[in-house]
């Protein structure tokens, strides 16, 4: 399956947003892409940064957006993974939608909730693994890639393939906190011998990558920093490598899945 991932100056407004996702999504599935992922927050615009709040957010115009998504999956029989904020009952949930062609919209949303997110969100149930292309993938959000806990959650369910939805931006230039969560990144790809794509924003100055990794940690592709793009890679499985073996062999054993 080819993959393809979009990272764009994420902003408050909606519309905004869609048309760039929009436009993103047709050109992967012009390049044949079965699969694009899209930042955390990509449609609604993450909060406080971009909107005050929760509450602030124009909820008929998300809602269209979604539709909208969801129509654009099914004419270009892509599969479009992206971040928005959605009311859950009397609270909000920071979620990955995953609209597939012809299907009712699938979700997960994020867990792991610190400061502001812990205030103003729920925090999400699921599992967070969906069926694609013949393919197992993960999804995990953000802050979460900090925790080897929801990974290997992951990596119980058997994926082949996850994937980090990132807003993760400051207001200066920070490459150390970028080199720091681009090895979080890998160390989670080589923990538990399952490649790792990766989607940010990009400003005011993007502090997490867009990115390929393979199961043994080799960034196989990433993006221009603060730069507007879109990433395209050809995934498949494969067997093992030694190295790889070894390391699911003991992780089996360590996990209790093989004696």
């Amino acid at each position: 399956m080819k993959l393809a991932a979009w990272q764009f100056g994420v902003s408050g407004d909606i519309r905004q947003n869609l048309a760039s996702v929009r436009n993103a999504a047709m050109q992967a599935a012009d390049k044949k892409a079965g699969l694009i992922v899209f930042p955390e927050c990509a449609l609604t615009g993450y909060p406080p940064r971009d909107i005050p709040g929760p509450s602030d957010m124009d909820m008929r115009a998300a809602a269209e957006a979604a539709d909208a998504l969801q129509e654009t999956a099914d004419r270009a029989g892509i599969h479009i993974l992206a971040g928005m904020v959605v009311q859950s009952g009397p609270g909000y949930c920071n979620r990955a939608c995953l609209f597939s062609p012809g299907k009712p919209v699938q979700w997960y949303d994020k867990r792991a909730l610190w400061g502001w997110d812990r205030e103003n969100f729920i925090p999400g149930t699921e599992p967070g693994v969906f069926d694609i292309c013949g393919f197992r993938i993960g999804v995990r959000i953000c802050f979460e890639v900090r925790f080897p806990e929801y990974f290997r959650e992951l990596y119980r369910a058997g994926t082949d393939l996850n994937i980090v939805l990132f807003y993760d931006v400051a207001d200066h230039d920070d490459a150390d906190r970028y080199g720091m969560i681009r090895g979080h990144l890998v160390t989670r790809a080589v923990e538990n011998v399952t490649p790792v794509l990766s989607v940010n924003a990009i400003r005011p100055w993007q502090t997490a990558p867009t990115c390929m990794i393979s199961a043994s940690g080799t960034v196989c592709c990433e993006l221009e920093r603060n730069r507007e793009g879109l990433l395209v890679y050809d995934f498949e499985k494969r067997e093992l490598n030694f190295g790889e073996s070894g390391r699911k062999q003991y992780s089996d054993l360590l996990l209790g899945l093989k004696d």
